[in-house]
């Protein structure tokens, strides 16, 4: 039994988890809860044991120097638990930790544990995956499930995948089979600039999980990032005739691929997600801007790096 002492009762509970590793293309994912933590100013409450879950030669502790003495900090999950909204207030319990190393299961069913005791409504597991996508057009993201009632009322796909699976697959089909709703959002990265950090990913994860809980999210310098990010690699990419040629392949297939999106539905439904955000606090702060419509997931995404449809 998990006993949670000093931890109020929570408003509508959800849980956003993200782990690094294999599922984390760009550190897109863990940035993200990352974020959430730092600009609400989350509390840890639990630590997940280390020496349960973790390969200390893969995961390698750290030393520190805190007023001249010397600190280990273990690889390991925290739990944070934030308080957001005004009028209508809500709770999120964020889970941020690294991919373990070993006994997945109880990792996970020690998770589920604290979304039990917590009276946890939802789990959103956020990952990130390379992709066939040019780095100029928005971020895909994809949501799935593998409730097929959830899937129809917050307009997500069940999913299909078949194949080698991370600690988000697994985690949802754990929620899975305890009854627990649980939703995955994935972010494709552009398979030739992965290397961590990718702040057009993160904020693209952020607004979709927006979206999904209807809570507003801080986006602070986020959306300067990603431009800055963009231009990056917009430079990187005019330097080599190869690359900049074999991103333009990738923008035309994907242009073509979206047409059909382009339509009064899809505009109608970005124009609302605007709405809501005067509506639920004011105009957008400086620099935050809406979404693109959602574009359709990027064929070709099954490389050893995509779960894209799995979770």
């Amino acid at each position: 039994m998990i006993e949670l002492e000093g931890v109020p009762e929570l408003i509508d509970p959800v849980m956003v988890a993200a782990f690094e590793g294999w599922n984390d293309a760009g550190d897109a994912a863990s940035t993200a809860v990352a974020h959430l933590e730092r600009e609400w100013k989350g509390e840890v409450f639990a630590a997940l044991d280390a020496e349960d879950y973790y390969d200390f030669q893969v995961n390698r502790p750290t030393v520190f120097m805190d007023a001249g003495v010397r600190k280990i900090t273990w690889p390991t999950t925290r739990l944070s638990v934030v308080r957001v909204g005004g009028e209508k207030p809500r709770d999120l319990v964020l889970v941020r930790g690294i991919e373990p190393s070993m006994r997945w299961r109880s990792f996970c069913n020690e998770l589920l544990g604290f979304a039990h005791e917590l009276g946890v409504e939802l789990v959103v597991i956020l990952g990130a995956l390379l992709g066939d996508t040019p780095h100029t057009r928005p971020v895909p993201i994809s949501g799935t499930t593998s409730d097929a009632d959830l899937a129809r009322r917050m307009d997500l796909e069940e999913t299909k995948y078949e194949g080698p699976t991370g600690i988000v697959g697994v985690l949802q089909e754990a929620c899975t089979h305890a009854g627990v709703p649980a939703v995955s959002l994935w972010a494709a990265v552009p398979h030739y600039v992965s290397q961590p950090p990718n702040p057009k990913a993160t904020l693209a994860l952020l607004n979709r999980l927006e979206d999904l809980i209807d809570v507003r999210i801080p986006l602070g310098e986020l959306p300067e990032d990603a431009r800055a990010w963009q231009v990056g690699v917009d430079q990187l990419a005019a330097e080599d005739s190869e690359v900049a040629e074999y991103v333009q392949t990738l923008e035309e297939a994907r242009d073509t691929a979206e047409l059909p999106e382009a339509s009064g539905e899809a505009i109608a439904r970005e124009f609302e997600r605007y709405l809501r955000r005067r509506d639920g606090g004011g105009p957008p702060a400086p620099g935050e801007r809406t979404r693109p419509p959602k574009p359709p997931k990027p064929s070709g995404e099954n490389t050893d790096d995509d779960d894209s449809s799995e979770d």
